[in-house]
């Protein structure tokens, strides 16, 4: 017997766990109905090429639309995060029209409750988020529109628009210096880059400046750090091994990475295109000699 999914309402889950989209024909999976909706702006071909005012009046968009809790006042919060860093970029209020929008121009829309009408991130500034996912949380009250920045999404000229710990300021109970809310990866470049920056000689400079002074060094210790960390696997060490011979490569890559002037961010854009073809027709597109897809 068929059972509903939060991941589209206006779907069915069968036995064989696909969904149907009906009368569009397009074939989706589901885990279990605890998933979280998601919403493809490129995954139902024809009606997310609508306006927003003609998808309010498709059966199925509209019913998905119908399943989240507006407010009284025909609201929810909409969250914008980074596709690839997962930064949270900004945070506005959505209505229907918005989000019909939003999945029909895959660019994040919002409501302004001062103006009383649309507005899209970047219509002004052209700093666009374009989006290629959209979330709705279990309780189906707030969105987050995944998506890519075209440039700084703060009106400041920040990248996000959250740049102010307030741990930072309770600890020093004076004005601190602006830093964004980063991922532990993200903090990890961000003190390379610092450590990049610095200058003068110092007596003994940091582990990471001489690896940065050093491409000879820097490159023997990446050989070096993949080695041990394919020993792990080949004999057969524990897993808090691995995880400590990881953490050694991903640290000494990114200092590499820094000495090119390459961010983690486009290695993470790759990743992302990469999923979108199998690991045998993305290999085959590369110039010949390039190692293998994933």
């Amino acid at each position: 017997m068929a059972a509903s999914c939060h991941r589209f309402p206006s779907l069915r889950l069968t036995s064989g766990s696909r969904l149907v989209a009906p009368r569009i024909g397009k074939v989706f999976k589901c885990k279990d109905k605890k998933s979280f909706l998601s919403v493809s702006a490129a995954s139902v071909d024809g009606s997310f090429r609508k306006s927003g005012k003609e998808l309010l009046l498709d059966s199925p968009v509209e019913s998905l639309l119908d399943s989240v809790k507006w407010d009284d006042k025909g609201l929810a919060v909409a969250i914008a995060q980074n596709v690839d860093t997962g930064a949270i970029l900004m945070q506005g209020f959505a209505n229907k029209e918005a989000l019909a929008t939003t999945i029909s121009s895959r660019k994040a829309t919002f409501y302004s409750r001062s103006r009383s009408s649309l507005w899209t991130k970047g219509e002004t500034s052209m700093n666009f988020i374009n989006v290629h996912d959209v979330f709705l949380d279990c309780d189906r009250d707030s969105i987050i529109y995944l998506g890519k920045p075209d440039g700084p999404t703060c009106h400041t000229g920040s990248e996000t628009c959250y740049f102010s710990s307030v741990l930072d300021q309770i600890k020093l109970l004076e004005d601190c210096e602006d830093r964004l809310a980063l991922t532990t990866l993200y903090s990890l470049e961000s003190t390379i880059a610092r450590r990049k920056a610095e200058t003068g000689v110092d007596e003994k400079p940091s582990w990471t400046k001489r690896l940065l002074l050093d491409e000879k060094l820097l490159c023997s210790k990446i050989r070096e750090e993949a080695d041990e960390l394919c020993q792990t696997l080949e004999n057969n060490e524990d897993r808090s091994r691995t995880a400590s011979e990881m953490a050694d490569v991903l640290y000494h890559g990114l200092v590499l990475l820094s000495a090119k002037g390459v961010k983690i961010e486009e290695v993470f854009e790759v990743l992302r295109k990469r999923f979108e073809k199998s690991g045998i027709e993305e290999k085959s597109s590369r110039k010949s000699g390039s190692k293998e897809a994933m």
